[in-house]
C-alpha cells in the first residue's frame, strides 16, 4: 500500500510542475548554429545619386540636410564629402551578390533551414523589435557594402499565446575596407 501511495504522490507532483516547466524549443542543433553565417550579400557600388535620392525621399517634404546632396558644402564637413544618412540601405533595390535572379531564400525571411537545421514547429512569427548600432564610419559614394546575417541569440518565454521562442538575427555591415558601418538586430517571436 505504501508503494501505491508513493507512486500516486509522484504522479501528482509531476502533473503540477508539467504546466510550469515547458520543454525547450531550442534543440542542440539550433544551439550549434548560433553565430554561424546564415547569408551574405554584397551591394552594388553606392552612387552619389543613390544617396541624394534616398535623402530626398526620407526628408520629403522638407529639404534634406546639405551634407547629403551639396558636394561643395559636404566638402567642408567632418566627412569631407557627401555621406549617406545613417538609415540609408544600399540593399534596398538589388544586390551585386546574390543576384536577384537566383536568390537562396527571400532576403527578408529567415529559417534555420538555411543552415541545414530543422526549425521548430510554430503557428505564427512576428517581428517584435529592431535595434540599431551605428559605427563612426559613414557610407560614402563608391563604397561597396557587405552584409552578414547570423542568428545571435535564442531565448524563450511563456505568455498568453503559450510557449514562445525569440530569435535575434544580427545583420552586420562593413565597407570594402572592412570598416564597421552598422549592426541591425531584429528580434522575432515564434509561437
Amino acid at each position: 500500500m505504501a508503494e501505491s501511495s508513493e507512486t500516486d504522490s509522484s504522479e501528482i507532483d509531476s502533473s503540477k510542475t508539467e504546466g510550469s516547466l515547458t520543454k525547450s524549443l531550442v534543440t542542440d542543433d539550433m544551439r550549434s548554429i548560433v553565430g554561424a553565417v546564415m547569408r551574405e550579400s554584397t551591394s552594388h557600388p553606392v552612387a552619389i545619386s543613390d544617396i541624394r535620392k534616398w535623402a530626398i525621399a526620407v526628408y520629403y517634404p522638407e529639404t534634406p540636410p546639405r551634407q547629403f546632396w551639396d558636394e561643395d558644402y559636404a566638402a567642408t564637413t567632418q566627412f569631407g564629402c557627401i555621406v549617406a544618412p545613417e538609415e540609408f540601405n544600399p540593399f534596398a533595390w538589388s544586390t551585386a551578390k546574390p543576384l536577384l535572379t537566383d536568390p537562396k531564400v527571400a532576403q527578408t525571411a529567415f529559417s534555420e533551414d538555411e543552415l541545414g537545421v530543422q526549425p521548430p514547429e510554430y503557428k505564427a512569427i512576428l517581428l517584435t523589435e529592431i535595434r540599431e548600432q551605428h559605427g563612426r564610419v559613414r557610407i560614402r559614394p563608391g563604397d561597396v557594402i557587405r552584409s552578414v546575417v547570423r542568428i545571435s541569440e535564442y531565448f524563450e518565454r511563456d505568455g498568453r499565446m503559450g510557449h514562445m521562442l525569440y530569435t535575434t538575427l544580427s545583420n552586420e555591415w562593413h565597407n570594402q575596407s572592412d570598416e564597421w558601418i552598422r549592426t541591425t538586430e531584429s528580434v522575432f517571436v515564434r509561437y
